[in-house]
């Protein structure tokens, strides 16, 4: 489809250029793979499969930990002996002539996974850099997005997060998806509390709510598919009904 697209514009001029990007924008489709909290080898293999690649490229950005040696190491061990290039993608660096800038990196895999750790700071960070606008260009070119924990929250209009002190406090995101979102549901005491008083006082809007071994796929900013590990890791969608607070459970399809 997008070859006769092109090939259309091409014969009839420069004057449908616009309308050629437009179309052809219409068939990349954007996708968002999120889990609530752990990041496993099922979740890495499903992500994968999304690519549709035999052996995709795919990046780690743990800007969220601080580009934390560990969580590298950890992403390099994870990938082993699986079908995949891995590379990262620092952010504490020093220029240097032989580094590609974060836009040629970043735009040449085929998927890229956040890790978690601090999400206001991670945010912060991107912006600085200029790392909010080149996601948005690989989501909009149709490269793979996924992450846990910060890495899920990251995508969202806004939600839940421990990056400040003492308590859990509202964070704004990138807003890839126009809903809140509230990581480690089940797994952290507050967070459920919080989330519905927070959704139902109105100071965030409904949203996703997911376990840490529960995840979601959105195509093109809708939620497709729920997946779990097992049957105590779940997702539910959290809104107002006639002025009342409702948490939804999801079904969910087992991946493990």
């Amino acid at each position: 489809m997008k070859k006769i697209i092109l090939c259309l514009s091409l014969i009839s001029g420069n004057q449908h250029g616009h309308a050629q990007s437009k179309a052809v924008s219409e068939t990349t489709q954007r996708t968002i793979f999120i889990t609530g909290g752990s990041f496993n080898k099922d979740f890495l293999h499903y992500i994968i499969a999304l690519t549709k690649k035999p052996q995709p490229k795919i990046c780690f950005l743990p800007t969220a930990a601080g580009d934390n040696p560990y969580a590298i190491n950890f992403w390099y061990e994870l990938c082993l002996d699986m079908p995949v290039q891995p590379s990262v993608q620092r952010v504490f660096i020093s220029a240097s002539p032989e580094q590609k800038s974060f836009e040629e990196h970043l735009l040449s895999m085929d998927a890229i996974v956040v890790g978690g750790g601090n999400t206001l700071n991670m945010i912060a960070i991107w912006r600085a850099q200029g790392i909010d606008t080149v996601l948005r260009k690989a989501y909009e070119k149709g490269i793979v997005l996924a992450g846990g924990s910060a890495g899920s929250l990251c995508w969202f209009k806004n939600g839940l997060s421990d990056s400040r002190p003492k308590t859990l406090t509202i964070v704004e995101c990138l807003g890839f998806i126009n809903a809140s979102h509230c990581p480690h549901y089940h797994s952290e005491e507050n967070r459920r509390p919080l989330y519905l008083k927070s959704v139902e006082k109105g100071e965030i809007p409904a949203g996703y709510a997911c376990d840490d071994e529960a995840g979601m796929l959105f195509v093109n900013g809708k939620l497709s598919k729920v997946v779990t590990m097992d049957k105590n890791n779940n997702v539910y969608f959290v809104s107002l009904k006639d002025g009342k607070i409702e948490e939804q459970k999801l079904t969910a399809e087992l991946i493990k």
